[in-house]
This record gives C-alpha cells, sequence and structure tokens, in this order.
C-alpha cells in the first residue's frame, strides 16, 4: 500500500481517522477473505486501498493543515464514516456462514454492501479536490475508483432512494454481528420489509415543476452556461490510454488476478491499429481501405502525416467513411459477452478528440432538469424546457452526447405527436440535431421514433415537416435504418413533400429519398408510391431550380427493372435528351449515365435514342464533358452503333 510505511500522523490532524481506518482496511485485504461474500470483500477492500495515493498527498497538503472551516471537517468525516462502515462490514461479511445463518442475513449483508458503497461514492464525489495540491494522477485514480463504487451499487441491486440508502449505510454494524449469529432478523431500525423492496426501481417525480423554475430559456441558458464555466475550469488530461470497460476492469489488477478472469479475447479486427482499443467509432480510410478508430485517424491526419499508419501508403484521398457493418459487429459482441461497450461519456466526464478528459457534472446536472421538465404537465414549461433542448443539441456534439445520456431522445420521441405545433417543430429539431452524433442514430431507432417522424411530415407545419424530412436522411445513412424507415411508410410522406414542399423542404425529401432508393427493396417501393412523375415535373417545370436533385435519383433508380419501365412510360427520355443538349456540364453528365442505364441491353430504348436525335449531343459530350460523362457517352454510343449493326444484318 502507497503510503504504508508512514501511516503516522498526528492525532487532531484532520485525515489520522480515514488514514487509519484505510491502513486497517489494507490489514484485512492483506489477510484474504473466505466465504461466501469473499470477492464482495475482497473488491471493496481493493477499492479503497487504491486511495492510499490521495491520502499521501492529503497528508502533505499545506492547504490541509492550515483549514478547520466546517466544510473541510464535514469532507472528512463523511470519508470516516463510509471507511468505518467498510471496515466493519468487511468483519461481518467475512465472519458470516451462509450455512448456519438465514437467508435473511445473506440478504442484509448483500443490501449493507450496497449502501457501503453507495456512501464511499458519495463521500469522494463530494470531496473538493480544488482545495488541495492533489495531482491529476490521483484525481484519476480516485475518479477510477468511484467508477468501480457506481457499478458495484448497481450490481447489489436496482437504484433506490438515496435517503433509504444514507440511512441504511449510517446504521452501527456492532451490534449486528450478535444479531446474525443469533438469526435475529432485525437490522437496526431498518426492517426487512425495506430490504425486501430494494428491486423496486424508484423512479424521480416528474409532476409539477416549480412555477417559473424553467419558464424561459434564458434561465436554463443561464444554468447550462454556468456549469460549463465551471467544467472547463477543471479540465483533467487523460493518464495513458485507461478505459473502465467492467466492474473489476482496474489497471491496478495483478497478473494472476486477469489470468483468473474469464474475460474473451477482443477479436482483432475488433482492435483500432492505432490505440490498441476497441473501437467505438470505425471509419475506413479511402486510400487505403484500412478501418481504424475515427478520432485517432483523424488525430493522425491533422497531425500532418501524409501516409497510411498501418500499411505506409500515401494517403491521397483523406475521406474517412463511417464502418457501420463493423460498429455493428462490435456492438454485438459487446453484449453478447457482457461488455461496456466503450464511449465518449463516462464518469462524469467526455473524452475530447485529443485524449483528454472535460468534466460535465453541472452541464449533466441541468440538462437532467430539462429533460424532467420536458414530461412537465404545464404546456409552457414543456414548451420552454424542448426549445432550450433544441437549442442545446444545436451548438455542440458535446451537449448531444450529454442530452442523450440523460435520456432525452425517447421522451422528445413522445411529443413529436403532441398538439402544440411549436412544441412538435422544437422536438423535431431537436432530434434531428442529436441525430448528428452518431451513436445517438440508433438510441433514435431504439426509441421506435420513424412512426412518428412520419405522422410529422404527413400533418406537421412546413417547419416541421422539412426537419421531418432532413432527419430521416440522417438516420437513413446506415444501411439497416435503410430497410425500416422505408418499410415504414416514409416513402410517400417523401414525395409527397417533394411535390408540395417550399425549396428546401423539396431539398431535404430529395435527400432523404435518394439515400433510402440506394437500398435496393426501396427502389420498388418508391416507384409504385409515384416517385417517377414527381421527378419528371421537376425536370420539365421552368420555376424549378431543382434539377440536379431529381437526376441523382433518377440515376440510382434507373438499374430497377420496374423503375425502368415506368420512366419510359412516362416519356422521361425526351427531357433526358434535351438536358444532353442544354443543360448544364453537371446535368448532361447525370443524364448520360441515367440514358446508358436505361439502355444497356435494351433495343427499344436505344432505339428511342436514335429517333430522338440523342447521337449528337452525345458525340459532343465525348469531346468537351466532364471526364465520368465521357465515359458515359462513349459507352452509350458504343451500344448505338452495337444495335445499329445488328439491326443491318438481320
Amino acid at each position: 500500500m502507497a503510503g504504508g510505511e508512514d501511516t503516522a500522523v498526528a492525532g487532531d490532524h484532520p485525515i489520522a481517522t480515514p488514514l487509519r481506518l484505510l491502513h486497517e482496511v489494507s490489514q484485512f485485504s492483506t489477510a484474504g477473505f473466505c466465504g461466501k461474500f469473499k470477492k464482495d470483500c475482497t473488491d471493496l477492500a481493493r477499492r479503497v486501498t487504491l486511495l492510499a495515493h490521495l491520502f499521501d498527498e492529503l497528508k502533505d497538503s499545506n492547504t490541509l493543515l492550515g483549514s478547520s472551516s466546517s466544510s473541510f471537517n464535514s469532507c472528512f468525516s463523511d470519508l470516516s464514516v463510509a471507511l468505518q462502515a467498510a471496515k466493519q462490514l468487511l468483519l461481518v461479511a467475512n465472519e458470516l456462514d451462509p450455512k448456519i445463518h438465514s437467508d435473511v442475513a445473506v440478504k442484509k449483508i448483500n443490501f449493507r454492501f450496497q449502501c457501503v458503497t453507495w456512501k464511499l461514492e458519495k463521500a469522494l464525489g463530494n470531496f473538493p479536490y480544488d482545495h488541495f495540491d492533489i495531482s491529476e494522477e490521483v484525481q484519476e485514480q480516485v475518479e477510477l475508483v468511484r467508477a468501480q463504487l457506481r457499478r458495484a451499487t448497481e450490481k447489489y441491486g436496482r437504484p433506490v432512494k438515496s435517503n433509504l440508502l444514507s440511512r441504511a449505510s449510517s446504521q452501527p454494524l456492532d451490534k449486528e454481528i450478535d444479531l446474525l449469529h443469533s438469526g435475529n432478523s432485525g437490522i437496526g431500525t431498518l426492517h426487512i420489509e425495506n430490504i425486501g423492496n430494494i428491486d423496486h426501481e424508484v423512479r424521480p417525480k416528474v409532476g409539477r415543476v416549480p412555477r417559473g423554475s424553467v419558464r424561459n430559456r434564458s434561465y436554463c441558458s443561464q444554468i447550462v452556461q454556468e456549469s460549463e464555466r465551471i467544467g472547463n475550469s477543471s479540465k483533467l488530461s487523460e493518464v495513458g490510454d485507461l478505459e473502465i470497460s467492467g466492474e473489476d476492469d482496474s489497471p491496478f489488477k495483478s497478473h494472476e488476478e486477469s489470468k483468473k478472469s474469464n474475460c474473451p479475447v477482443t477479436p482483432t479486427e475488433f482492435i483500432c491499429p492505432i490505440s490498441l482499443e476497441l473501437m467505438r467509432d470505425p471509419v475506413i480510410v479511402a486510400a487505403t481501405g484500412q478501418t481504424y478508430e475515427r478520432s485517432y485517424i483523424q488525430q493522425w491526419i491533422d497531425g500532418g502525416h501524409t501516409t497510411c499508419p498501418k500499411t505506409q501508403q500515401q494517403l491521397h484521398n483523406l475521406t474517412l467513411t463511417p464502418n457501420y457493418a463493423l460498429k455493428n459487429l462490435i456492438s454485438d459482441w459487446c453484449a453478447k459477452n457482457n461488455i461496456l461497450q466503450p464511449t465518449v461519456f463516462a464518469n462524469g466526464k467526455i473524452k475530447k478528440s485529443d485524449g483528454s478528459f472535460r468534466y460535465v457534472i453541472g452541464e449533466i446536472g441541468a440538462i437532467e432538469v430539462l429533460v424532467r421538465t420536458l414530461s412537465s404537465r404545464f404546456v409552457e414549461d414543456c414548451r420552454a424546457a424542448v426549445a432550450e433542448i433544441r437549442s442545446l443539441s444545436k451548438r455542440s456534439t458535446d451537449n448531444r452526447i450529454l442530452i442523450a445520456e440523460a435520456g432525452a431522445i425517447p421522451v422528445l420521441v413522445k411529443l413529436l405527436t403532441s398538439e402544440d405545433r411549436q412544441i412538435q417543430e422544437n422536438a423535431v429539431t431537436a432530434v434531428l440535431n442529436l441525430s448528428i452524433f452518431d451513436d445517438n442514430k440508433r438510441i433514435i431507432m431504439l426509441a421506435d421514433a420513424i412512426p412518428s417522424i412520419v405522422q410529422v411530415l404527413r400533418a406537421g407545419s412546413m417547419e416541421a415537416k422539412e426537419n421531418a424530412a432532413a432527419t430521416i436522411f440522417s438516420l437513413s445513412l446506415g444501411d439497416e435504418n435503410k430497410i425500416l424507415i422505408g418499410a415504414s411508410g416514409a416513402i410517400p410522406a417523401l414525395i409527397d413533400l417533394l411535390l408540395t414542399g417550399n425549396t428546401r423542404g423539396k431539398k431535404d425529401a430529395a435527400s432523404a429519398l435518394f439515400n433510402l432508393c440506394i437500398y435496393q427493396g426501396n427502389k420498388g417501393r418508391a416507384v409504385r408510391a409515384g416517385i417517377i412523375p414527381a421527378l419528371l415535373g421537376m425536370l420539365t417545370d421552368s420555376s424549378s431550380c431543382m434539377v440536379d436533385e431529381p437526376l441523382t435519383i433518377l440515376s440510382v433508380l434507373a438499374n430497377h427493372q420496374e423503375a425502368k419501365e415506368t420512366i419510359a412510360k412516362t416519356s422521361t427520355i425526351p427531357v433526358l435528351i434535351d438536358l444532353l443538349r442544354t443543360g448544364l456540364s453537371r446535368s448532361k453528365e447525370n443524364a448520360a449515365a441515367i440514358l446508358l442505364s436505361l439502355c444497356k441491353r435494351d433495343s427499344e430504348n436505344l432505339s428511342c435514342l436514335c429517333r430522338l436525335g440523342a447521337v449528337i449531343p452525345l458525340t459532343e459530350l465525348t469531346k468537351s464533358g466532364t471526364e465520368r460523362a465521357k465515359r458515359k457517352a462513349t459507352s452509350l454510343l458504343e451500344h448505338i452503333r452495337k444495335s445499329q449493326q445488328h439491326s443491318t444484318r438481320n
């Protein structure tokens, strides 16, 4: 134990009592534990022992020696009470024999472990580290202990009321040793009826919020801005690349302990070649096809490197494409093996792209207040809260992470069907903003948001419809989501917006439809919903400023047989040939690509091209078009030539 050689301090020193208790717990740990609660005792003793470095620095702190404020004394008193409770629990639990003692006694000990771990975590959380000369490394160790204590508290049962835990953890254990040996079911003033109810989850009440508490957006902004100011003043740098992925997953474990644990071997393909950690947001480098964790490869590129870290190939193309297939495999593997998937938010702090941490305790608290207010019975309070959530979700990725962590997404999805237009508009826009962060897309889909978004598309205000379409576009970036959204009835609603919306709404609808139609199964749905006439109408409308969008969608649909037949019936080919003559370079390129898809192995469409005089503009395109346009036009002319030769021979 760090500091074990010199634990003697003056009796009136503030840390004298907690340091003595820490030393005693350490001695228990050295002696070893046995019985039913061997693992629980070992884990608790180890976590307490890890605090030795904190006490070493507190012992040498000049600030501590010169302070006598009641707040300081209170912090050390709380810590002493928690450590005393831990010591007594270790004594009782180590002596308990389940063959002799009743199930009631075992239940009491389980509940006591929950109480003590909660009390320790609370005492460490309230400790004024900023007032002492505590190093960042030691603060990181304390954060690790707190994280393990939180998970341990949850392991012993679902969350219970904090006042119940507080009362239980303050009960003396001196008399309980005798009570356990006698089989008595009493446990101080905490009755067994209460212990039996610890599995009942008690959620915070979200009824009436005090009037004026979230009455306007400026009030909420002040909370978050103040939280940001406080959070930014206490940044800590990451120590190494510490990842907390399990209750006992501590860097302080011995090699033998690690060997004993049955942790599954992480598949090599799930590991980032740069960080050597399980990937959270895998991306493919377009130039080499290699996959890395996004933050690490982006950091590599931003550092001026021009080669692939793994293959050393030159990175002529710096595009990073999300590897959704691998991301889903990692998620499934983590769920199957009961492993906490890596996240950018953990233990009250956010991991930034440069590897450092930013503490966000104050911000998450303010956001949780807003999320609770979303369920208020008072429309004005709800309206103010959802407007503030919308505003916060627009500002930064960190806010999008925190809002999702606070449980806002399922509540926002419910508000999508609100009869209040303002609430509905702000809710769908907030969901749109949150969906920008990839991890939130899955949460939104799991919240069954699509039917409600489609309802907004059909009956919402124009602004709500626009943002609903943009949300579908954002969510449809994932291949799995394309299938689910296509089957939800979103395509007809998007086509309706394409026909009746304003310019922005049409652009949002076109973007969403393009994404959905990439999936082969959605092409038939789009054709049957009337997308071809809608796109043709946009191409022939002289007042329309949208040409590239409908052409891009047609280029995706043109290789689908049902779409090809509909395009031929609706006289789209003459419009495309006209664009070859008069369109801009991008329009000519897309028109040539669509015509090539339509005419491959289709002699009737090839004959139509010849009759309508497509050969001349195609020949001009082979000379003056873009590189892609030249290729498409050349290929199309070759098909026409072969078709004519075949006709001549016959």
